[in-house]
């Protein structure tokens, strides 16, 4: 292992003492180089026909109008690529959806951009993930 000196300031190394705590680090490095690992994994650009899974969750304003519409329909339209979404109230005017896509990672991350950058949605997340070849070709012949 490398040794590097790098310069943070006080506010970003507060948080990460504080990951380190809550989290069970045994110290600073293991805490920083796992951040790392996970933000170089996540920024990693993956080839289009790579077969992954996903997970997009996102959080909106139901009452934008024909929002939920629309979102749903976007998923319909890419039934190809939806396994399952998990719909939750959270209040009188907010609404969480979790969908769990599969296929290969240039439509499921295209995909996952349409449902984010719709109008009214608040937050979104996704995870993509490598999918073993034969679950990839399992779940297509499902949808034929």
């Amino acid at each position: 292992m490398q040794r590097i000196t790098i310069t943070l300031d006080e506010e970003l190394l507060d948080l990460i003492d504080r990951r380190v705590g809550t989290q069970g680090y045994q110290g600073r490095s293991e805490a920083i180089r796992d951040l790392l690992r996970n933000g170089l994994r996540e920024a990693e650009t993956q080839p289009d026909d790579m077969p992954c899974v996903a997970v997009v969750s996102y959080l909106y304003d139901h009452a934008t109008r024909e929002l939920p519409k629309r979102l749903n329909q976007t998923l319909h339209a890419h039934h190809d690529l939806t396994r399952s979404t998990l719909h939750v109230h959270l209040d009188a005017g907010h609404c969480l959806e979790v969908s769990v896509l599969q296929g290969e990672s240039g439509p499921v991350g295209e995909l996952a951009r349409q449902l984010m950058v719709e109008r009214g949605v608040e937050h979104g997340h996704v995870q993509i993930m490598p999918s073993p070849v034969s679950a990839c070709l399992a779940a297509s012949t499902q949808h034929k």
